[in-house]
């Protein structure tokens, strides 16, 4: 029978169609076709791309040139920026904000021709000592309230370049779905005495139904109410509100998770197209005893159609047991 699930934080519903049930072999993905032309992010083309703001180089070569393994940049046609935003005409009924913040582009890899699961545990680690670094600089930035990183993979997920890439934008406000978190979050904090987050990670470690992976530091799970088939978070064992408090031992254990969970998904289901992205607290909760940074890895598998759009519940034709069976399964190749 169809169920109605609640997501625990934010009280959204969402639909598991067990009678649509769909296994892995049943999402055709289409490969994508190598794209001719030059690549502005490919090693000898720094100079098709703005000038870098920070890189991870060999020793005594110079900014703007070959030798680095990691290069942030800003993106070239930003959808906010710094500086130059001047205020907006005034409304008398609509709200209006200067477009003001920060729109980069980390480049993972040199090499044009790799993805996040075959990269090498260092070179991963690399990316995400990248996201941590833009993260903290950005959110002691004047004005930024929310940082948010994320990676789209393939053209189906909003990658315009299939060279290995992600991108960070920061706001100046809080985004809605970070203040639905956070309200969500801090009701149950007050009731329980305990972060919610903390408490799902216990109730699917016990259950061990929906759990993909799991190592010292983090655990994946397909979440009890999961929006999309093959969903995947990854979450901190230990309570942690915000991603700049990620030292360098978790940071590891962080890459490694992403790494097999990664290989499980593209493994199983045919190199789908997907989005990593982060949610971590904002400016002013970063120590907040209710919240708890993860990432959510949701794989492009289905197209989100009128029904969703018109009720904010989306249809899954993939109970989460069934895709972390499936995933716990597969051997991860790298």
């Amino acid at each position: 029978m169809p169920e109605l699930r609640q997501e625990p934080v934010t009280k959204k519903w969402v639909i598991i169609a067990t009678e649509r049930s769909k296994r892995p072999s049943d999402f055709p993905v289409k490969q994508e076709e190598r794209k001719e032309g030059i690549c502005p992010f490919c090693k000898g083309n720094e100079n098709l791309t703005p000038p870098e703001i920070i890189s991870y180089r060999e020793p005594g070569t110079k900014p703007n040139e070959p030798g680095w393994w990691i290069r942030v940049v800003p993106n070239k046609f930003p959808a906010l920026q710094r500086e130059g935003t001047e205020n907006p005409p005034k409304e008398d009924f609509y709200t209006v904000l200067p477009g003001t913040g920060a729109h980069e582009v980390i480049i993972e890899a040199s090499e044009h021709d790799t993805s996040l699961e075959r990269q090498s545990l260092s070179q991963l680690v690399e990316i995400f000592r990248s996201w941590r670094e833009r993260h903290n600089h950005l959110m002691n930035e004047d004005e930024i309230k929310y940082v948010q990183i994320f990676k789209n993979e393939g053209a189906v997920a909003g990658a315009s370049l299939q060279h290995p890439h992600s991108q960070v934008i920061a706001v100046s406000l809080i985004p809605d779905v970070v203040a639905e978190e956070l309200d969500g979050a801090q009701k149950f904090y007050r009731e329980k005495k305990n972060c919610i987050y903390c408490e799902i990670n216990q109730i699917e470690l016990n259950r061990n139904t929906r759990i993909v992976e799991e190592n010292d530091g983090f655990i994946a799970y397909c979440p009890f109410a999961s929006r999309f088939p093959f969903e995947t978070w990854i979450v901190p064992k230990q309570h942690q509100a915000s991603f700049s408090g990620l030292d360098d031992s978790l940071l590891r254990h962080l890459s490694s998770i992403i790494k097999e969970t990664i290989s499980k998904i593209t493994t199983s289901l045919n190199h789908p197209p997907y989005n990593l992205i982060l949610h971590t607290a904002p400016v002013g909760y970063q120590d907040a005893p209710y919240y708890h940074w993860h990432m959510e890895i949701l794989p492009r598998l289905t197209i989100v159609a009128g029904f969703e759009w018109g009720t904010g519940i989306y249809i899954n034709p993939t109970p989460p047991e069934a895709a972390a069976s499936y995933l716990r399964e597969i051997k991860a190749i790298h």
